[in-house]
């Protein structure tokens, strides 16, 4: 159902866009959401914050999207629907990959130019574009079970 969204987050990150960026913009293009500001939103969450082995970037796009789809607008709305999509998101991308840190999922230090060596030598561009194809696709598919209990009640 959403296979145009994937194949234009995997599109985006082959064009030089990171991972993040290119989840996010993927997503809210899916959405019908244009705003100047994305993908530069997400810029610093890709390769794992900045290079620092934290979260994967094409996970952190995702649940910038889940928030930009799903979460709430002030201080009194409940935070724990977005939340347990965030959760939802999360567990799937780490049953399905093993781990959620970049560092883990590439295998190297992106911070070190040995690093960034290794990561071109082992070809992980492609290991990644699964990483956003599959982040975009479990974000949508829990952005729409959102939209199907609203519209079922």
């Amino acid at each position: 159902m959403h296979e145009a969204a994937i194949r234009r987050s995997r599109v985006l990150f082959g064009s030089g866009l990171f991972c993040a960026e290119s989840v996010l913009a993927a997503i809210a293009g899916e959405l019908g959401v244009e705003c100047e500001l994305i993908p530069r939103i997400a810029s610093g969450l890709c390769s794992g914050l900045a290079r620092t082995g934290g979260p994967c970037g094409a996970l952190s796009g995702s649940i910038l999207a889940l928030g930009m789809a799903v979460g709430r607008d002030s201080g009194e709305a409940p935070i724990e629907p977005t939340y347990e999509l965030v959760r939802d998101v999360v567990g799937r991308f780490e049953a399905r990959f093993g781990a959620t840190s970049c560092a883990q999922l590439v295998g190297c230090d992106l911070a070190t130019e040995e690093g960034q060596e290794r990561f071109r030598e082992r070809n992980q561009h492609e290991a990644c574009t699964e990483y956003v194809a599959e982040a975009t696709r479990f974000a949508l598919e829990a952005i729409e079970r959102v939209g199907s209990k609203k519209r079922q009640t």
